[in-house]
């Protein structure tokens, strides 16, 4: 429920005429960011697990996940409705002119098998494959990381970039070998 929230602040804030002079780059740039909290926040669960011991931090993992996953549609379907009024030559257009957008469209691509793949019948029937298939949570959080990274260079603002993509390699580094022992 609590993830929630980020939706029911920016429905709250358009009730109230709260979302600014450019309400769709609002609620487009928000979105973003609770995809990418999120992202954090479930590759958080694994170093959560090895510095406790305990397991109950994985269960939330794909429920966080998921969210992510929510979050980045969200962040698409904006696009793609919102920015672009579902205009196929525009969005193609926008695609070749803008590649941040292409990395972002990218990193939702992956995410899909990741997000369909989330429950138990998948994993019986991928058995390990599902664990490498899930992997590919790595390569997708380097890729927002160069979708959001490549968005604010545009307005030479890196310093949140900087920051999420310090806890991602973080996150990251703390799953090597010789950093867990």
């Amino acid at each position: 429920m609590i993830s929630l929230i980020p939706l029911g602040r920016l429905l709250w804030l358009a009730s109230d005429d709260g979302l600014g002079a450019n309400p769709i780059e609002f609620i487009t740039r928000s979105t973003g960011t609770w995809a990418l909290v999120f992202l954090c926040i479930a590759l958080a669960m694994t170093p959560i697990r090895m510095f406790t011991g305990s397991a109950s931090w994985i269960k939330l993992r794909r429920m966080l996940g998921l969210f992510c996953f929510f979050y980045a549609s969200l962040h698409f379907v904006i696009w793609l409705y919102l920015d672009q009024t579902l205009d196929l030559q525009a969005m193609i257009h926008d695609v070749l002119k803008r590649p941040f957008i292409t990395m972002g469209f990218l990193s939702l691509a992956l995410l899909i098998p990741l997000a369909l793949t989330s429950n138990q019948w998948s994993i019986r029937k991928l058995g390990k494959n599902w664990a490498l298939l899930h992997k590919l949570v790595y390569v997708i959080a380097c890729t927002v990381i160069v979708h959001y990274w490549w968005h604010k260079a545009g307005k030479n603002d890196l310093g949140t970039v900087a920051i999420y993509a310090v806890v991602i390699v973080g996150l990251l580094c703390l799953r090597l070998p010789i950093i867990r022992r």
